[in-house]
């Protein structure tokens, strides 16, 4: 992967990750972006349901990367009880560091690939799934990827990440 910068946690085991998808990965580079708005311009270029992701941290203390469709509304009362917690708010950007390795905006299930006590879950979207492909951040918040859904569910098994699927309804997230 030519996006992923030399000083990010994690980039040669992305790399060594990504280099064994079978379908192409479509890469593109863009200014730095924080949002999905912000990075909506930039994404035409890639085929692929495009993501949102969120760390979240629940009322016991467990780490909870959420990744949706970019589309869909965040609703964290609803997101908890998919969860199985009480509650979950944001976590922080220290804890996003600490955790993934990542900067704000940078939020992606790549980032999974720095997660080497196991301490982040992954909640994944179903549709995401059973998209032809989706989009994520490899690391970085100036670039995006897209892989086939195929290869995203091998990356993750790779990375030894048993994600808790979700049924994602827009009307309730």
């Amino acid at each position: 992967m030519s996006v992923i910068e030399e000083t990010v946690p994690g980039q040669d085991r992305l790399r060594a990750v990504l280099a064994g998808c079978t379908d192409p990965v479509q890469e593109v580079t863009h200014p730095p972006v924080h949002t999905v708005e912000e990075a909506m311009p930039y994404w035409a270029q890639l085929s692929g349901e495009h993501t949102k992701n969120l760390l979240l941290k629940d009322n016991r203390g467990q780490l909870w990367l959420v990744t949706m469709r970019a589309g869909l509304r965040a609703d964290l009362k609803a997101l908890a009880g998919l969860l199985g917690a009480k509650r979950v708010s944001f976590a922080s950007p220290a804890t996003l560091l600490a955790a993934l390795g990542l900067a704000p905006g940078a939020v992606s299930p790549l980032g999974l690939v720095n997660d080497a006590t196991g301490q982040v879950r992954l909640a994944l979207d179903r549709a995401l799934l059973e998209a032809g492909r989706i989009t994520c951040h490899p690391l970085v918040n100036t670039a995006t990827v897209s892989l086939s859904s195929q290869d995203f569910a091998r990356v993750l098994e790779r990375l030894g990440v048993r994600p808790l699927v979700l049924d994602l309804d827009p009307a309730s997230t």
